[in-house]
């Protein structure tokens, strides 16, 4: 049976002190399910480091955030937070292990499976956002967020898009959490409505309205929040404009991989279009 670590083990000082904290403390715990002696490799966002299931485990490689993420995720268990997987600690590997999640991610790019209900995702994350609303993270809590954020009103996961949620049988799981932070709900949402919809010129105007009305009512916003949202939408995918091309200059990975692969190009194309249909976006939101 593989076994699992306390959290400040094999770490940085630094880190050491967060996973000290009684929010990262944990008894470990083992899994149930089998272990196969080769992992199954998995899928998820393009800039995520690929992890590998094992058993009914996802583990993943481990960095300075760990503890933070582990800390999080035990939080949102507590709580009752439904949505997404428990962490388990690490393994003898150093890696963090996660619960596994059996089901398809919800990629719009899969022709073959109907998109995401927007209703529902923007309930789900409004019931995320508002469990971390009054969550104080361990005082040395180290975050790896690659896009600055626009405040720090809660901690947010800040990549929750199709790619990062399973569709399982009974519910939504949000998955690969290793960029969250503290940020703010408009923003979280901003880079959520992008992937969403998608905010893109190719997607027919109805659906537009029709996804960025049901994200906004599934996470009750108000007017004044519809208005923000609208104003938010062009700066956020202007954000990882920028990451990509600062990437790329510095020859940082995976951003470099990434602008080569062509994301730039499109984050651009869906900036300029988002910016060009600032007030559009508007209208359709508070319709």
């Amino acid at each position: 049976m593989v076994g699992f670590v306390r959290l400040h083990k094999e770490l940085s000082p630094a880190v050491v002190r967060s996973a000290q904290s009684p929010s990262t403390n944990i008894d470990p715990r083992a899994h149930d399910g089998p272990v196969t002696e080769l992992g199954v490799p998995l899928g998820g966002g393009d800039a995520s480091e690929r992890g590998e299931r094992i058993g009914e485990t996802a583990r993943r490689p481990a960095g300075p955030q760990t503890p933070a993420v582990h800390a999080l995720l035990m939080h949102l268990e507590r709580v009752g937070f439904q949505n997404a997987p428990r962490s388990l600690g690490l393994d003898d590997a150093g890696r963090h292990v996660l619960e596994y999640i059996p089901g398809r991610v919800a990629h719009l790019g899969d022709t073959e499976s109907p998109p995401l209900d927007p209703v529902a995702v923007g309930r789900m994350v409004r019931e995320l956002h508002d469990a971390l609303e009054d969550w104080h993270p361990p005082d040395d809590a180290v975050w790896v967020c690659h896009v600055p954020t626009d405040g720090d009103d809660l901690v947010v996961h800040n990549d929750v898009a199709p790619w990062n949620i399973v569709v399982a049988s009974d519910r939504l799981v949000i998955i690969d959490w290793d960029a969250c932070s503290p940020g703010t709900r408009i923003w979280d949402l901003a880079y959520l409505a992008h992937g969403l919809v998608p905010l893109a010129p190719a997607t027919p105007w109805p659906d537009v309205v029709t996804r960025l009305r049901g994200l906004a009512k599934g996470y009750g916003m108000d007017e004044d929040d519809r208005i923000l949202l609208a104003a938010t939408l062009a700066p956020r995918a202007w954000s990882m404009y920028t990451l990509l091309a600062q990437g790329k200059e510095a020859g940082d990975e995976p951003w470099a991989r990434l602008w080569d692969e062509g994301h730039g190009v499109v984050w651009r194309r869906d900036a300029e279009w988002a910016e060009a249909n600032v007030d559009r976006l508007r209208e359709a939101l508070l319709g």
